[in-house]
């Protein structure tokens, strides 16, 4: 059984990281070789401008002294040939006699130097901050209301836990048409109210795209987080809330002095399982504003590289870079927390 389990586990992540030392590509014609750590760190020409027919880096230069442009190919052996003096029926070229700034023609690429992938850790770490904080916060307060004793408080928690329900893509659809600035009905609302004068576009915005996402998201999973809480909360002792109110303890300081640091095992862990959900955020963001920049998250430019550009050796360096960003995440998390399980359980 655990050899299954490590087989079913352990084989897609291992595929993943041998490929991202690869440069292969979705094509039936490509041969796979292996580039080292070029997917994430490399000098030299554009990995794009690699030409089959020309075996080798087409280089576009221009001479800065002269102001000629030149016709290079940079290929495997360092040397950069002339593409005027190809041999059209041997296919051969002679090296490049002048000198040239490699500079000028080289330059840092890889995973580690892609700004658009920094972006992308940007706004995935932007949304799980946020939205997770939020989702603890709302989650509490939801948790201590139905924790009380209310008439039809089992209706209450029923219908609580709805958006939770609702598969993330029937929901993220749903506040897709309520956030269209022509037909959505946020828009009405808002117009309605006078809060706005002219329509938003809240999914389009660079501005309220972002923020959009995280309100959508923190509507759909607080029920998650408030369901756990309020299971924290079931269990705690009431003997100590009846000592604490025979001395005269404010409800307040009951709160923090009592109720937290006794729900903090189950605080923790429902914080770990949210971020990293968050941190693995897909389809919420797929679906409100596609593979938009201002919104974009890890997964998304993991798959926009292995599907639209059909880069799997660049598409699996991004999903390790992902996966070691959430184990770094989960490591300090525990470290930070000291969340031993074995003794809280």
């Amino acid at each position: 059984m655990l050899v299954i389990l490590a087989l079913v586990a352990g084989y897609p992540l291992v595929s993943t990281i041998y490929y991202s030392f690869t440069d292969r590509l979705l094509l039936a014609d490509h041969q796979t070789q292996f580039v080292g750590f070029s997917n994430y760190l490399y000098y030299g020409p554009n990995l794009e401008s690699y030409d089959e027919d020309l075996n080798g880096y087409f280089v576009d230069y221009q001479d800065p002294d002269t102001g000629e442009f030149l016709a290079l190919v940079y290929r495997d052996d360092g040397v950069l040939y002339d593409l005027a003096t190809e041999n059209r029926e041997t296919g051969e070229m002679q090296p490049f006699a002048g000198e040239i700034d490699t500079s000028d023609v080289f330059t840092w690429q890889g995973l580690l130097v892609d700004s658009l992938w920094w972006r992308s850790v940007w706004n995935t770490l932007t949304f799980s901050v946020i939205s997770v904080g939020l989702e603890i916060i709302i989650g509490i307060t939801v948790a201590l209301v139905l924790n009380a004793n209310l008439p039809g408080r089992a209706v209450i928690r029923a219908a609580v836990l709805i958006p939770w329900a609702i598969p993330t893509i029937v929901s993220a659809q749903m506040w897709n048409w309520m956030l269209n600035d022509q037909y959505g009905v946020i828009n009405e609302i808002l117009l309605s109210w006078g809060w706005i004068e002219n329509r938003l576009a809240f999914t389009a915005d660079r501005f309220l795209a972002l923020p959009a996402v995280i309100a959508v998201d923190v509507w759909k999973t607080t029920p998650f987080m408030a369901l756990l809480i309020l299971a924290a909360l079931q269990l705690l002792p009431g003997e100590v809330y009846e000592a604490a109110k025979v001395d005269g303890i404010h409800p307040v300081r009951q709160f923090f002095r009592i109720t937290l640091p006794l729900i903090r095992p189950a605080l923790m862990v429902a914080v770990i399982f949210r971020a990293l959900d968050a941190l693995r955020i897909f389809d919420l963001i797929y679906v409100l504003t596609s593979s938009s920049r201002d919104t974009m998250s890890m997964s998304i430019y993991a798959r926009q590289n292995l599907i639209d550009f059909q880069n799997v050796g660049y598409g699996s360096a991004i999903s390790t870079g992902l996966f070691l960003i959430i184990a770094a995440f989960t490591v300090i998390y525990l470290m930070l927390g000291r969340v031993n399980f074995d003794q809280e359980r």
